[in-house]
């Protein structure tokens, strides 16, 4: 049997460790998550945490990056369900908010996350996700769907909006009441970006 690489043994060591503080941080939160404690049940020193992210703080851009990522991928394939174009959009944008109800979502990416990481707006994560948005918002573009504004301002704000709805689900102390108040609003805001077309009796369509 062929020995593993060293990159490939540095890439194991890196996805125990997530998979560690993604434990942890969901079970304790943040704060009281011990670094000690998470690298032992993997078989690892804090040395090991230290060489691959850096300190705890690292560790937590890692996980949120891997959380906010898979989350990213199921809002896309909930648009793709729903057809693309501006249904697909605002699909993938219920569907992210929705998310927001996950004990784990909740915790690590939504309140832990901001308050340890900073704006949200400046992850790579969500760099990511606002790329997607905007190559959706210029095919719609293209085909005259939405109004003539500037598609990086447009994709920001949208995007700005469902990541906002969803941090107020999880802040919520009823989120699955606040849920489809959020959702509703949300896509009552996107509206105001769509085309509106005259029927041939010159009422709005």
């Amino acid at each position: 049997m062929v020995g593993r690489t060293r990159a490939e043994k540095m890439e194991e060591t890196r996805a125990k460790l997530i998979g560690a503080g993604r434990k942890a941080f969901a079970e304790k939160g943040f704060a009281a998550a011990s670094m000690d404690e998470l690298t032992a049940e993997v078989g690892l020193t804090r040395g090991a945490l230290y060489h691959n992210f850096g300190d705890k703080r690292g560790l937590m851009a890692a996980v949120v990056d891997q959380i906010d990522t898979t989350m990213a991928l199921k809002a896309q394939a909930a648009g793709k369900k729903a057809g693309g174009g501006w249904e697909g959009l605002m699909a993938e944008g219920a569907a992210y908010i929705e998310m927001a109800l996950q004990p784990e979502v909740q915790r690590i990416v939504l309140l832990d996350g901001p308050a340890i990481l900073g704006d949200p707006a400046q992850w790579p994560s969500q760099n990511r996700c606002l790329q997607s948005t905007i190559k959706t918002l210029r095919r719609l573009a293209s085909n005259g769907q939405i109004k003539p504004v500037d598609i990086e301002a447009l994709a920001r704000l949208l995007n700005g909006i469902a990541l906002n709805a969803a941090l107020w689900v999880a802040a919520s102390d009823d989120a699955r009441t606040t849920l489809p108040k959020a959702i509703a609003a949300f896509e009552c805001l996107a509206s105001g970006a769509l085309n509106t077309v005259r029927n041939s009796e010159g009422n709005v369509s």
